[in-house]
């Protein structure tokens, strides 16, 4: 081998880890970026709806909060379309679910933040109001005085162990990720361009 092909094969080299750099960069920063924005739009919509609470009631305080995980994780498909154009244009569909599934873990960690704040600072009573609606949804059901005490007691012991700020952060952590999951693979299936894609795009164009 000769030292011009040595040069040539070195500089390749570099110019391939400079490329892997930037793109990780990249992907840290979409990730974050829009990871934040989604997580904070889940976090005021929560701190908005605090106060009307006991008037929204349990069920459609769920309703509206699932509705603002979808509108919040809308953020993941602008936010991966932004990183295939940072990059180039091609974003396989496993590179596209993982921008996509950070977006949501960041996203979901900082919905945790915020309900852990709630939870222990704003809203102390919570365990207590969710025991009586439960306790008021079997009732109302037409359940047998038997169902409705194994029912408090189920209740009861879920609330103990969500005193323990761990399995409470681990909870909170699993209400909104899944719904960014999914969002997330539907991005990926809609958004990925492989390189023979982009070709055949650039010869009909």
């Amino acid at each position: 081998m000769t030292r011009n092909s040595t040069c040539d094969a070195y500089r390749a080299a570099e110019i391939h880890t400079n490329s892997r750099e930037e793109r990780r960069f990249t992907m840290k920063k979409t990730v974050w970026t829009f990871g934040l924005i989604s997580g904070a739009i889940l976090s005021v919509m929560m701190l908005l709806t605090l106060p009307f609470m006991d008037s929204i009631g349990f069920d459609k305080g769920q309703v509206i909060g699932y509705t603002t995980m979808v509108l919040a994780f809308l953020l993941i498909y602008f936010g991966v379309r932004s990183y295939r154009d940072l990059v180039g244009g091609q974003l396989s569909f496993g590179r596209a679910f993982a921008v996509g599934a950070l977006i949501a873990a960041v996203s979901s960690a900082c919905y945790v933040v915020t309900w852990e704040f709630i939870y222990y600072r704003l809203a102390p009573d919570f365990p207590a109001k969710y025991q009586a609606h439960v306790i008021e949804s079997v009732k109302s059901s037409g359940a047998s005085q038997a169902e409705i005490e194994r029912e408090v007691a189920k209740v009861q012991s879920f609330m103990e162990l969500y005193k323990n700020p761990l399995m409470n952060a681990g909870i909170t952590f699993l209400e909104p990720l899944p719904v960014g999951l999914v969002i997330s693979l539907i991005t990926a299936a809609v958004l990925r361009k492989r390189r023979d894609e982009e070709a055949s795009e650039l010869a009909t164009a």
